[in-house]
């Protein structure tokens, strides 16, 4: 099987984005599934699949699928991936992974014992400058890292009228702005430094008590908000670091600005998710900002390059990058950037630990995830 084909349960912004990514990635994208069989006809035609399925279960155990990727609202994903996993199915499944720690550690005793496959987008993974950055540290270019710091802002829930369903944790979990980017934040400094958040002290904050209903426009009902627009989180590392980190949803003018800054004993690196092409390398003497692609860079840090520096890649093709790993993966060529189900867990586990110390803003250990899991 030179690429496996692909269905997509689920046919919001980010299936078309998967969508998109699997026909980069060279596979092809067989059915699709959404909740309703008129949502489904209409998802193939817009996301180029080859059908629509009747059901997510008849998606799952379709001849027709080697892959499932869930690209559902967050309550569903558990019983869908046990679902994929126990038809033999190779599961791509956004996150959070779950919307609680057990069902996260069952998933992923689950796909270990199956051999499965079993992924989880953390895609900004896949910029050419944070691997360049990874390299760097490893490389020992920083010196021992000593503050670890940054931040991730939207503005898509600044208003009160701004509305979702990942408001209500009967649907999203019971996070929002931390379930949903701040363990991206978490991945992405965890992977590009090799520490491990060990403690951390967080607090939340929701700005608006009340939203519309979502798709009920101006008259929709107003319903209380149980989730946070705002999460701020110091930590410790299991390397000695201090970090700290602040996720919002209510920025105004902040889109996707997933930023970090790695401060070490010898140099600084920045990252800068929206300004994604250059990497800047702070020094005592002189800054530089390294291009994407230049003879500056680290060796392999171009692995996912596609197109010469100066020619913009971005989030769609980190997306290509991360399903094309995958699918080398299901061929038995899994890479070491793969994010995988114990990457999901350990963000559960993150999750659950800024849910155990916000009421307070006490100090709370976070479990690691052990390779048994």
């Amino acid at each position: 099987m030179s690429r496996p084909r692909s269905g997509i349960i689920g046919a919001g912004f980010i299936g078309e984005v998967h969508a998109r990514a699997v026909r980069a990635a060279g596979g092809t994208v067989t059915a699709v599934a959404t909740s309703t069989a008129s949502g489904s006809a209409a998802a193939r035609d817009r996301l180029m699949a080859g059908r629509a399925a009747e059901s997510a279960d008849e998606l799952i155990h379709a001849d027709d699928v080697d892959l499932v990727h869930i690209c559902t609202p967050n309550h569903l994903h558990t019983d869908l991936a046990l679902k994929a996993l126990a038809a033999g199915k190779h599961v791509i499944c956004e996150k959070p992974l779950a919307t609680d720690v057990d069902s996260a550690q069952r998933l992923t005793e689950v796909a270990a014992a199956s051999g499965a496959v079993a992924a989880v987008p953390f895609v900004y993974r896949y910029y050419s400058t944070v691997q360049d950055a990874r390299g760097r540290v490893r490389r020992g270019d920083t010196g021992e890292l000593r503050l670890l710091h940054g931040s991730y802002l939207q503005d898509w829930l600044a208003d009160p009228q701004d509305s979702d369903w990942r408001v209500d944790p009967g649907l999203g979990g019971a996070s929002r702005a931390f379930g949903d980017i701040g363990v991206h934040w978490c991945d992405l400094v965890e992977f590009t430094t090799g520490h491990r958040i060990q403690r951390l002290s967080a607090r939340l904050l929701t700005a608006h008590a009340g939203r519309r209903t979502a798709g009920d426009g101006a008259d929709g009902a107003v319903v209380p908000v149980g989730t946070e627009d705002v999460a701020t989180v110091l930590f410790e590392t299991d390397r000695g670091a201090l970090g700290s980190v602040v996720i919002s949803q209510i920025t105004h003018g902040r889109k996707n600005r997933l930023w970090f800054s790695l401060d070490g004993t010898d140099a600084s690196l920045s990252f800068d998710q929206e300004l994604p092409e250059s990497l800047w390398v702070g020094g005592r003497s002189h800054n530089s900002l390294v291009s994407r692609g230049s003879s500056g860079t680290t060796p392999g840090s171009g692995r996912y390059d596609i197109v010469p520096s100066g020619h913009p890649q971005g989030y769609q093709d980190c997306f290509t990058a991360f399903v094309a790993d995958v699918h080398a993966a299901v061929a038995g060529r899994a890479p070491q950037e793969l994010p995988v189900f114990a990457d999901g867990h350990r963000a559960a586990r993150l999750t659950a630990a800024v849910l155990e110390s916000a009421p307070t803003g006490s100090w709370v250990d976070v479990k690691p995830v052990t390779s048994g899991e």
